[in-house]
Formats: structure tokens, C-alpha cells, sequence
């Protein structure tokens, strides 16, 4: 599994600093005007190529030890020890084992061979190492992107910050795993601030990071509480919001063992159907919920009833209503309706993502009707977040189970998930929410406050 952290069974949680890799590491001064490469002598990487990719690793690391350098007294209240065994790079197509010491990847006290680095990125504590496969880290940066070579960098540097600090109490795997989410998170937040020496960071480099972290969840409906456990893609995700909105103070103290975690085992009825329920079904149950969970919700939060919308199907073509030409999803003030249409979003959607695609995106033109009824604006950037957060607050009520009185249904593991992939793939689309200027990175960190913190997070004000 990627970015898995190798903990030897007889030093799990321990800091062996004792390893025969003697790395020197010069001091990366934050502060430049432009990003400027990390020199091979400033910052040795062991097996490291002339290429590209063990450049931006390298550039992320040394701004990692500027960064954590600063924070980690701040923080955590003792001062930053830089990784003893230092860092190394394999690749795993050809791995030159004349390239690394007789200890391999880590130190005495436990070696382990260049090619068994192949397909991942983890950290040694038992060495305190970080140790990555470049073929890996190339394949995510054409997939998802540069930056997220970086993101993966942070996230092993944060297990090595658990090393000083201490790891779960518990030896969940899921909460360090999640926690050092969140610590990459507050260490991007630094990057995009334009703080580091050697990274910048534009903007719309976010939303593929964000995507990025599909590829490295767990499988849907795995245990959580598997000794290698790292979370769904929503508790990977969140974690990292966390870090970057709120910072290490909150990476630091919200990760105990009442963090909320969607990731789930699959009943054994749900192994055939990965939790996918039949089209029609999901459109029947959202058509009632919708309405019930508004009709006391809305009273509650505005005043006044309720006025459900008409929900309907279309193919193809949009209905005559101002600003929805061409659109695949929204909402008729005139007419009082919420449309999505079938064979250009609702059917491609329920078989790209899964059913709670097509559940958002029937709840979302829903959450526009209800800003209408509540005199609020149903058409700009704003209210798209706005409803996106209204959204993650409604699917927040399937994962707590309160629909079972009204329906036979309950929500399956990678169901959140599934939302949050359809606010990346669909959402962004100008089809679904035009003229707009928001990113799937802002769509998500809307769907995530309403889904942890309710109506509170969705910008209800006129």
C-alpha cells in the first residue's frame, strides 16, 4: 500500500538513531524571492538520479527541514533533530544495489533491500529514514500532478515528526496515518503561503492533489482497524483540510480516539454489489429523504414550511428556464424544480463513481431550491459552496442513520467517498455549476463542513 509507514514488530513506536549512514545536511534558508533547486551537496539523497523527480523530492524535503526546523519547538516544545539515517532513492525498473551501503535501505538494526522500496514511499523509525521508489513518484506526477511528489514527502516527514512525538497511543495505524495527512497539510499551507526556499505552489495544483489521495486510500469496505490501516478517501482528505486550514495545533490535539472515521468494513451482503444500490433504488430513496429531511430542517433554520421542489429526469436537454442552457444539473426557480439529466450525469455518474454520486447530484440542485425559499442568492460562487455545503450536511444524516424510519436503506462504506469524487470529476464542470469560480479543492473543503460540522459551516447569510 502506498506511503505505508515499516514499523519492525519489536520497535514499533521506537527511535533508533544508531544507523551506520552517515548523512551531512546543509541548512535551507526560507525567504528567497523564487523557488531555487536543492543542491546534491546541500541535501544527499542516497541511490538519487540526475532526474526531475529526485529533484522535486529533494526540494520538498529540504523545505520540510526548514519548515519543521521552526515548527516543531513551536508545537511540540523540544527542539528538531534532523533523520539520522538520512534519505534514499530507488528506482525500482533497475535498482543499482552498488548505489546504497551494505545495510541497503536503513541502517544495521534493520536493513532493508533497494528492491523491496519498489511501488512505495514509507519511513523507517527503526532507522529514521524516509525511503521512496522515483518510478512511483513519477507515475503519480503524470497522474495527479507535481505536487503531489511533494504531498507524499510530507506525509513520510510527518511520520518521522510521530517519531519524536510519539505515535498512537492506541497503535492505530488509521490515526497515524491520517495525523500525518494532516500534518503534509499544514506544511502545503506554508508552501502555498509562498514560505518555502525551494517549492511554490499554484492554486489549481490543489484539486490534483486532492485527487491524488483516491489512489492512496484503502479499498473500500477494508477493516479500519487493520494493523495497516490508512483511511478512507473522505478521512484522508479531511485530515488534510485539517492541517491545512487549521494548522499543527490542530494536527497536534485532533487525532485522539474519538476522531470520526467513515472508513468501514462491508457487510457480507454488500461484497457482490460493493455497496452500490440499484438506480432506481437510490433515486426513490433520495426523492424521500430529501424533502422529509428539508421539511424539518428548513423551519428550524429559516422559519416558515417548506415547499418541496418537483424532482425530475431529463435526457439531453435543459428546461427553459433563465441560465440553465446546456446545464446537466440544476435548479427552475419558475417552475419549482430540481433536474438532473440522465444520460449526460445521473447514468454516467452512478457507473464512473458509484450510487452516492447520483445522490449528490440530486441533493445539490435541491440545496439550491432551499436558498431560494429562504430569500437567499441561488446563482453565484458562493451559493454553489453554499449548497455543496448544505449537501455534505443531508449525506451527513445517512451516515448517522437517521433515515431508517423513512427508508430500508443505510449508507455503505465508500459512499462518502463517492460524493467527494463527484464534486472533483462533475462538480468543476460548467455543465454542472457555469460561471462559477470555484475549484473542486473548494467544493470539497465545503462538502467536508457540512458533513462534520452542520448548517453552522454553509454560509446562510444574506
Amino acid at each position: 500500500m502506498f506511503l505505508r509507514r515499516v514499523v519492525p514488530a519489536a520497535l514499533a513506536g521506537l527511535l533508533v538513531t544508531g544507523c551506520s549512514v552517515d548523512v551531512v545536511r546543509g541548512a535551507a534558508v526560507p525567504g528567497g524571492d523564487a523557488p531555487v533547486d536543492v543542491t546534491v551537496d546541500q541535501l544527499p539523497v542516497t541511490g538519487a538520479a540526475d532526474e526531475p523527480i529526485d529533484q522535486i523530492a529533494r526540494n520538498a524535503l529540504a523545505d520540510l527541514e526548514t519548515f519543521w526546523e521552526a515548527a516543531y519547538p513551536e508545537y511540540f516544545g523540544a527542539e528538531y533533530s534532523p533523520l539520522a539515517g538520512g534519505y534514499f532513492s530507488v528506482d525500482s525498473g533497475d535498482p543499482d544495489e552498488s548505489a546504497y551501503p551494505v545495510t541497503g535501505i536503513g541502517c544495521e538494526g534493520s536493513p532493508t533491500a533497494p528492491q523491496d522500496v519498489a511501488g512505495n514511499a514509507f519511513y523507517d523509525p527503526a532507522c529514521d529514514v524516509v525511503a521512496y521508489d522515483r518510478a512511483l513518484l513519477q507515475e503519480l506526477a503524470d497522474d495527479y500532478g507535481r505536487f503531489l511528489v511533494p504531498v507524499v514527502m510530507a506525509h513520510e516527514f510527518g511520520h518521522a515528526m510521530q517519531g519524536r512525538f510519539g505515535f498512537a497511543a492506541s497503535g492505530r495505524s488509521i490515526l497515524d496515518e491520517t495525523q500525518a495527512d494532516c500534518l503534509a497539510g499544514a506544511w502545503t499551507r506554508w508552501v502555498s503561503d509562498g514560505e518555502a526556499d525551494h517549492l511554490s505552489l499554484r492554486e489549481p495544483e490543489l484539486d490534483d492533489v486532492i485527487r491524488g489521495f483516491l489512489l492512496l486510500r484503502d479499498d473500500v469496505g477494508t477493516d479500519p482497524d487493520d494493523t495497516a490501516a490508512h483511511g478512507s478517501f473522505f478521512d484522508r482528505v479531511s485530515a488534510f483540510y485539517d492541517g491545512f486550514d487549521s494548522g499543527l495545533a490542530t494536527c497536534r490535539d485532533a487525532f485522539g480516539e474519538d476522531r470520526l472515521f467513515t472508513a468501514a468494513e462491508f457487510a457480507p451482503s454488500d461484497y457482490g454489489s460493493q455497496g452500490n444500490a440499484p438506480f432506481d433504488d437510490i433515486v426513490d430513496w433520495v426523492g424521500t429523504t430529501l424533502p422529509a429531511f428539508w421539511g424539518e430542517a428548513f423551519p428550524a433554520a429559516f422559519g416558515g414550511e417548506f415547499e418541496p421542489p418537483v424532482v425530475t429526469g431529463l435526457d439531453g436537454e435543459a428546461p427553459a428556464c433563465p441560465r440553465l442552457d446546456d446545464r446537466d444539473l440544476g435548479y427552475c426557480a419558475d417552475e419549482s424544480m430540481v433536474y438532473v439529466d440522465g444520460a449526460d450525469l445521473a447514468v454516467p455518474a452512478y457507473g464512473e463513481i458509484g450510487d452516492f454520486a447520483l445522490a449528490t447530484a440530486l441533493s445539490l440542485p435541491y440545496a439550491l431550491a432551499v436558498r431560494d425559499q429562504a430569500g437567499l442568492p441561488a446563482d453565484d460562487s458562493a451559493a454553489t459552496r453554499s449548497a455543496v455545503c448544505l449537501t455534505g450536511w443531508y449525506e451527513a444524516q445517512w451516515y448517522t442513520n437517521s433515515f431508517s424510519d423513512l427508508v430500508t436503506a443505510q449508507i455503505s462504506p465508500g459512499d462518502i467517498d463517492e460524493a467527494v469524487q463527484f464534486l472533483l470529476r462533475y462538480g468543476v464542470d460548467d455543465r454542472v455549476f457555469p460561471d462559477v469560480d470555484t475549484s473542486g479543492f473548494e467544493l470539497v473543503a465545503a462538502f467536508r463542513g457540512g458533513f462534520l460540522d452542520g448548517i453552522g459551516a454553509c454560509d446562510l447569510a444574506e
